[in-house]
């Protein structure tokens, strides 16, 4: 049997990013690292604006992708507003593992305790349910949040069809 392909969407969220003052390093990490999973990635980049991230993620979702994850805007700063808006569409978090990201960040950069990576469920009647993840900016931390997904993607998609 063969497994199902999962369709993904990488959101930067980086005014630097979109002004290219800075290259979208976590992106193109997280990219990399979800495809070596056979997942079929597409990548976006929005500014720390909470109407265009949230414009991102539904394009995402109205493209088909079943785990959107975004990159950045999970801290303390003024614009890090990412995990906020992008909770307003979960149906339901899974708080074990951002913890888990949280942890592992902890390990080797003592600032990742302030980081607040969140993990849930988008669920719409009739249409497969979305996994979302907002995860840091950093290489470190979508390094982190990767190594914490990856190994439970199959799980977690078979879990939310059902199976």
């Amino acid at each position: 049997m063969t497994r199902p392909v999962i369709r993904a969407t990488v959101i930067t969220v980086s005014d630097e990013v979109v002004n290219h003052t800075d290259d979208d390093r976590a992106g193109a990490l997280a990219e990399r690292l979800l495809a070596a999973l056979a997942v079929d990635v597409a990548r976006m980049v929005v500014p720390d604006d909470p109407t265009q991230l949230l414009a991102a993620v539904s394009s995402a979702i109205a493209d088909g992708s079943r785990l959107v994850m975004t990159c950045g805007g999970t801290g303390i700063g003024p614009a890090d507003r990412t995990s906020d808006a992008v909770a307003e569409l979960l149906t339901f978090q899974i708080p074990g593992i951002a913890e888990e990201i949280r942890r592992r960040g902890i390990a080797h950069a003592a600032p990742a305790v302030v980081s607040r990576e969140i993990a849930g469920v988008i669920v719409r009647a009739g249409e497969p349910s979305v996994f979302v993840l907002c995860a840091p900016g950093s290489r470190g931390g979508v390094q982190d949040a990767v190594d914490v997904i990856g190994p439970v993607l199959p799980y977690i998609f078979a879990e939310l069809d059902g199976r």
